[in-house]
């Protein structure tokens, strides 16, 4: 027991913020003191890379120094969590609800727990969603599996104001914690500054100096006029209905366009509740059952940018680099990997969720299965990314290039985008993925 006073316990998770969260709010309403908890979970430890788990940790780092002091424990949540409430004597652990597959299945878990453990719950307060997966609901009450009609039910739904940051609170953190693991960062990457000042600051300059053109220049690598804001997004840096209030005061084309990107998160994520098991498995399974190559040499090459089609080889190198890529260019790796190589989405989407700062697993799943042509509103299977007009027309002065492979900078644009020494011939390997398809479909 720790006395007469109310205690709540604060399980953060993808929401490593004090702005515009919801549990935290609920928390401090009902405790005089609140237990700011971070489990790491040896789950998601284990098969997250180092650039991934350095981020996490530098996050982790920036919300400890804004509380005072985090309380860390290592472990499986179902009982850690339970053993912490017990020793404060808290009733109540407030979290943001988590619709992933093993989210909500950990979740599940705990309540139970908790339950179990002498009565005391879990309590639900919020998502990373400006609206809730469920939510958002078709004429027949179900759930929709094209984007267009979602993101105009979407907007229609409407989502609510951003939070303030919470009132003082006064905080507990005089329990025993974990130290948190040290990371051996490879040589050569470089991660942007995490946590929830960075993500306001990195957001707002966006508003002001890249906004503005984005719809124009959003396919181009090499100009970074992106926004880089995926990675705040993941980790709750910052919460998508601050960013949806800011557009709100916004005007043009490019405003509604990245309102609709934020919508796509929003859209996978739904989808992925819906349909927990497309995590793994396709969402049309009309191509699981197609000739596939096993991951081997090429699959090494793909991984290490070594592919000898400069686009292909730029993004994973990128990848590699900063655990990121822009947006464009995974589709075009992505394309690269399934359709030139005949290797299954699953491999390149478990390798991009190692690496990717920002790898949320609705997202890249249900990107990876719409480059393959089995996801939800799915590019045509016959539908393949030529990597060599695709470079030249994303990355028409070789920018992006040049920056990711360097042996190649000194090669005049002319010649920037052609081959050099590839591990397969495109024109070859598109005509056998058409073959493969045409194999399935007249089955």
């Amino acid at each position: 027991m720790m006395g007469s006073m109310a205690i709540s316990i604060m399980w953060f998770r993808r929401d490593l913020r004090l702005a515009d969260n919801p549990a935290l709010m609920a928390a401090v309403d009902a405790g005089d003191d609140v237990v700011p908890l971070f489990v790491l979970d040896p789950r998601l430890w284990r098969p997250a890379g180092p650039s991934r788990r350095s981020y996490l940790l530098a996050s982790l780092a920036a919300l400890s120094e804004r509380i005072g002091g985090l309380v860390v424990r290592s472990g499986d949540p179902a009982e850690v969590v339970p053993a912490v409430a017990a020793e404060v004597d808290a009733e109540e652990v407030f979290v943001a609800a988590d619709f992933g597959p093993y989210g909500a299945r950990r979740d599940q878990g705990v309540e139970e727990a908790l339950q179990d453990g002498g009565g005391r719950r879990l309590v639900r307060r919020g998502s990373p969603y400006a609206v809730e997966p469920g939510e958002v609901r078709n004429q027949q009450d179900g759930g929709y599996q094209v984007f267009t009609p979602f993101s105009r039910a979407w907007r229609e739904h409407g989502w609510p104001d951003p939070l303030p940051v919470s009132r003082d609170v006064n905080w507990l953190l005089d329990l025993p914690g974990d130290d948190l693991p040290e990371v051996e960062r490879p040589d050569g990457i470089h991660l942007p500054p995490a946590g929830e000042a960075a993500a306001r600051r990195r957001w707002h300059q966006f508003l002001e100096t890249g906004l503005a053109t984005y719809s124009s220049s959003r396919d181009y690598p090499g100009r970074n006029t992106t926004s880089r804001m995926s990675v705040h997004l993941k980790w709750g840096e910052i919460h998508p209905r601050t960013m949806l209030a800011d557009l709100r005061e916004r005007r043009g084309e490019s405003r509604q366009r990245y309102e609709t990107e934020l919508a796509w998160r929003e859209f996978y994520a739904d989808v992925l509740a819906r349909r927990p098991d497309s995590a793994r498995d396709y969402y049309r399974p009309e191509l699981a059952s197609m000739s596939y190559a096993e991951p081997g040499a090429h699959f090494d090459a793909w991984r290490e940018g070594r592919t000898g089609y400069p686009i292909v080889d730029a993004g994973m190198r990128q990848l590699r680099s900063e655990g990121w890529m822009h947006n464009r260019v995974r589709m075009i790796v992505a394309s690269f990997l399934v359709k030139d190589l005949h290797i299954e989405w699953q491999h390149g989407a478990r390798h991009f969720m190692r690496w990717l700062v920002d790898g949320d697993l609705a997202s890249n799943q249900h990107g990876w299965q719409w480059t393959a042509g089995c996801g939800t509103d799915a590019a045509p299977y016959y539908r393949v990314f030529n990597p060599i007009e695709q470079g030249k027309k994303f990355d028409p002065d070789g920018a992006y290039i040049r920056r990711h492979v360097p042996e190649l900078r000194e090669l005049p644009t002319a010649q920037l985008h052609q081959p050099h020494d590839p591990i397969v011939d495109h024109a070859t390997e598109r005509r056998e993925a058409l073959a493969r398809y045409e194999a399935v479909r007249n089955r």
